[in-house]
């Protein structure tokens, strides 16, 4: 259990400090429900965390019925990043890099802290949990159903918002799926571990 809440603690953090300080101020999207949880803070102001968390409850309950490990690491998981993320708000602005070192940077740790949360079955919650259940029944790798749903969720960005620069949010989605991809592949933990 100790191990499981280093995990998480590590991952949220990763995922917090990304979006905070290097998504955030460029008004950049990520996928997910963290991706939608910016959307809706562009579009209407409202808290990223928060908003996260709120948007990851469908997904819970879908996993409880079906495996309720995935069901109790996705609360921790999606309640710890959403929580982290408002914590490390302070973030947003000190760092003032160009748009492509940002994104680079931020999709970097972003994806480190996902794909560490994932490899050891613990979900940062929303689509993560989602993309790992799928994975589990389809033996899809989880990075390419990330990616597949992320993707999704970038165009709608970019339809609603109508900003050019969210592009490079296509950036972030294809290098936080790619860690995901190879932290997962290269050493799973056993599973009940």
């Amino acid at each position: 259990m100790l191990k499981k809440l280093v995990i998480i603690g590590f991952g949220s953090t990763m995922i917090a400090i990304g979006i905070n300080a290097f998504i955030l101020p460029l008004h950049l999207i990520n996928g997910g429900f963290l991706g939608i949880s910016l959307l809706l803070k562009y579009l209407w102001g409202f808290k990223v965390g928060i908003t996260f968390i709120c948007l990851s409850i469908p997904v819970y309950m879908f996993a409880f019925k079906s495996d309720s490990v995935y069901f109790i690491n996705g609360v921790i998981g999606a309640l710890c990043s959403g929580l982290m993320i408002e914590f490390f708000k302070p973030l947003n602005g000190m760092f003032h890099l160009p748009i492509l070192s940002s994104v680079i940077i931020g999709a970097v740790i972003i994806g480190s802290g996902v794909g560490v949360m994932l490899r050891n079955h613990i979900s940062p919650g929303g689509m993560d949990l989602l993309a790992l259940l799928i994975a589990k029944w389809s033996r899809v790798n989880v990075g390419v159903i990330m990616f597949a749903m992320d993707a999704l969720i970038i165009i709608t960005g970019l339809f609603l918002l109508q900003d050019v620069k969210l592009f490079y949010s296509l950036i972030i989605v294809a290098i936080v799926g790619l860690l995901a991809s190879l932290i997962t592949t290269i050493y799973r933990e056993p599973d009940g571990i």
